[in-house]
């Protein structure tokens, strides 16, 4: 402790220099801490996903919805725990450029717990929907961007035609839900038996149906038996866990690993150049300081230490800094993963980069100071 003085000096011996170490430093953290967030997140998340959760679709993407005579079939395969659907359509609330999905579905404790990072809702809210045929639950979000509150009624404007011919869908607001996206204002929850007995088109149908299956190391089986038995239908279906799912579609991404460790790769290196010549400027610049420090007695070791701790001062803060930064926005993009959050590991793993920086940039310039002969130093040589 007490050469901290001495090492908080050396630090701040030229303030313009140190400050822009800082800042590459801590930026080159931030960019490592959401990159590498991102990926281990992501992948805690998709390892977090339900495998359980199998999710049976139209075989051709878009396609004719499924009948709901599909649901009693679904529920007699075995190994199957219990089966659940939603539909909906595309709504608009007062002028088109405010478009409402109407998430329509049957009002069971399943949805209590079916995917509880991506949709919550509280039972007396589900109960106050079921028994209200035309009811709808909304979010805070939705709610605070249009003004609505528990017990208004709301008009919504569709393609998809009542059957007196008309395209205005009335709800009354009995309750809320929580969904994964906190700021956006996209869909409401509504009955699937308003929709389906008012409606004129794709009457007994369904989107989507949402399927529990004991044993979720048999989610492949499961998957393909499912398809099977609705293999030579007129509508076919698609079948797999949402944990299948979303490892798909982080493979449609491309190759992330490859693409963080190329860039945040490239980033450390260029910042090892950077440091290691920041140093080895001040080295040559502090040559007469070093002299001086060995001729009042500092040995080779604590002149080597001194510069090492310098490094490590600057890149431990800087780090800091940055790993802050990148643990401060990173929750907006939990808005596209949900229950993503930021690993403490990384910040580990970014502490950890921080002092291997510091030492790979710090030991070459520090042997030199520490080798340094006071005789050569003081004459300029």
């Amino acid at each position: 402790m007490k050469y901290l003085p001495l090492l908080w000096s050396g630090i701040w011996r030229k303030p313009g220099r140190t400050a822009l170490v800082l800042l590459q430093v801590a930026v080159a953290f931030a960019l490592f801490g959401v990159l590498q967030g991102m990926k281990t997140g992501v992948d805690r998340a998709v390892a977090k996903t339900r495998a359980d959760l199998l999710l049976v679709t139209p075989a051709d993407f878009g396609g004719t919805p499924l009948p709901i005579s599909y649901l009693d079939r679904l529920r007699s395969i075995p190994g199957m725990q219990s089966v659940d659907f939603a539909d909906g359509f595309l709504g608009t609330y007062q002028k088109p450029t405010q478009p409402v999905y109407v998430l329509a579905i049957r009002p069971s404790e399943l949805w209590v717990t079916l995917v509880p990072e991506m949709f919550q809702v509280a039972p007396k809210d589900l109960e106050a929907l079921k028994n209200t045929r035309d009811g709808a639950l909304i979010t805070a979000d939705i709610g605070k961007k249009y003004g609505w509150h528990v017990g208004d009624r709301i008009p919504l404007t569709s393609t998809t035609l009542q059957s007196d011919g008309s395209g205005t869908w009335s709800f009354q607001i009995v309750g809320t839900f929580t969904d994964h996206e906190p700021g956006e204002a996209g869909f409401i929850v509504g009955n699937y038996d308003y929709l389906d007995q008012a409606r004129v088109l794709n009457k007994g149908t369904v989107r989507n149906f949402y399927a529990i299956i004991a044993d979720p190391k048999r989610a492949a089986e499961m998957s393909d038996t499912i398809d099977r038995a609705f293999g030579n239908s007129s509508n076919e279906t698609k079948t797999g866990s949402l944990r299948e799912i979303a490892q798909q579609q982080m493979r449609a991404i491309g190759d992330l690993n490859f693409l963080i460790r190329s860039v945040v790769g490239a980033v450390l290196v260029a910042l090892l150049f950077s440091i290691t010549t920041m140093m080895m400027q001040t080295i040559r610049e502090r040559t007469p300081e070093f002299a001086v420090l060995k001729t009042l007695g500092f040995g080779d070791r604590p002149i080597f230490l001194l510069v090492v701790g310098e490094c490590l001062l600057i890149c431990i803060l800087a780090a800091l800094v940055g790993l802050a930064l990148a643990t401060g926005v990173f929750p907006y993009a939990g808005k596209f993963v949900p229950g993503l959050s930021m690993p403490l590991s990384v910040v580990g793993f970014g502490l950890v980069g921080a002092v291997l920086v510091a030492l790979i940039t710090a030991v070459p310039p520090a042997l030199r100071a520490a080798r340094l002969q006071v005789v050569d130093a003081l004459a300029g040589r």
